[in-house]
């Protein structure tokens, strides 16, 4: 089975970056479609950026509230995905999860993942 490792959270000021990575444990898996996803306590999944996983990426998903502040990048060769996160805000505070789906679904919806890593913590104080 395939495991995704996030890694790259942390405890920050508002307005400061982030890079958070995501890497597959196998350099021969190749999904559909990556996500970010995060959960703030008491809250459900939120999506942060999906994307289809062809030879570019193409298809992305996101959400108003990141558009403009965070972009997703991958690195091919090392089956590495990055989120970069810039003007951070408390209100981005959350753990962030790495998932993948082999299959063509709805890349924007958390319930059509299959794979998904521990998490990695943001903090953002004012």
């Amino acid at each position: 089975q395939v495991q995704l490792i996030e890694s790259g959270g942390g405890l920050v000021r508002a307005g400061a970056s982030l890079r958070l990575s995501c890497t597959t444990s196998e350099r021969s898996f190749s999904p559909f479609a990556m996500a970010w996803f995060r959960r703030a306590p008491g809250r459900d999944h939120e999506l942060v950026y999906a994307a289809r996983w062809e030879s570019t990426i193409s298809h992305t998903a996101t959400t108003s509230d990141v558009s403009g502040r965070f972009s997703l990048s991958r690195d091919k060769f090392e089956n590495t995905m990055y989120l970069q996160m810039d003007r951070l805000k408390p209100e981005d505070t959350a753990m962030y999860y790495c998932a993948a789906t082999p299959s063509p679904v709805d890349i924007s919806r958390a319930s059509s993942y299959t794979v998904w890593g521990q998490g990695t913590s943001v903090t953002v104080s004012p």
